[in-house]
């Protein structure tokens, strides 16, 4: 996928780019690359993929899910920044904050962030549950993305204690989920769980792929 083609499929989903946002994206699409040499940040055979493999999958959530303006927003287990760089791109209005637990992919990350020429995004070292611990977080949180990174519960109960009441996780997922929503409508009964397989019009290898965007809402607030 080349350039014109991943922005006349995001403008077919509705994702709208200007010309700006293209060459932000195609800087990080180099830089990711680059660094991806030297601090493993995505699979070497999806180099010459980034496009539709990484970042249409990213933004994809964009089509089914649109975060409140300047929303707080916090990428668990970023790795190249995926999905809150391209977020970020999409959405400049939004606060966003990319956290990995591997500090190598966090100096990558901090050059990602302030290559992108935007402000209220930065890259901190923690893990997931160690953010209960910083007052800039704790109950603050408006969204949570992350892509591929735990099992639902698993996830949900790290990121739990940094959401606000009415606060969002929003996850790119794969394969077949039933169990893991079975578990999660277990443990945590409050929660509302939203499942959209990824239809994304002129793309149809996200559906091959039975890839999905799972939300998760407080419905007792």
């Amino acid at each position: 996928m080349d350039l014109v083609e991943f922005w006349t499929v995001c403008s077919a989903n509705g994702i709208m780019i200007d010309e700006e946002q293209r060459e932000q994206i195609k800087r990080y699409c180099k830089e990711l690359i680059y660094w991806n040499q030297k601090v493993n940040m995505i699979s070497r055979k999806d180099e010459i993929n980034i496009l539709d493999k990484h970042i249409l999958h990213s933004m994809s959530i964009l089509k089914y899910y649109k975060p409140k303006q300047k929303a707080k927003c916090v990428d668990i287990g970023s790795g190249g920044g995926l999905p809150g760089i391209p977020l970020k791109i999409a959405r400049p209005d939004l606060d966003m904050t990319l956290v990995d637990s591997i500090s190598k992919k966090i100096k990558m990350l901090k050059i990602f962030a302030s290559h992108t020429g935007m402000r209220n995004i930065k890259a901190i070292n923690s893990r997931a549950e160690d953010l209960i611990h910083n007052n800039e977080f704790k109950n603050k949180v408006d969204v949570v993305f992350a892509r591929a990174v735990a099992k639902i519960t698993k996830l949900y109960s790290w990121v739990q204690p940094i959401l606000k009441q009415s606060g969002e996780v929003v996850l790119l997922k794969g394969g077949d989920l039933n169990k893991e929503i079975e578990e999660t409508h277990s443990l945590f009964p409050h929660l509302g769980i939203e499942v959209f397989p990824l239809d994304i019009f002129a793309y149809p290898q996200f559906s091959k792929d039975n890839k999905k965007l799972i939300i998760l809402r407080n419905e007792k607030k």
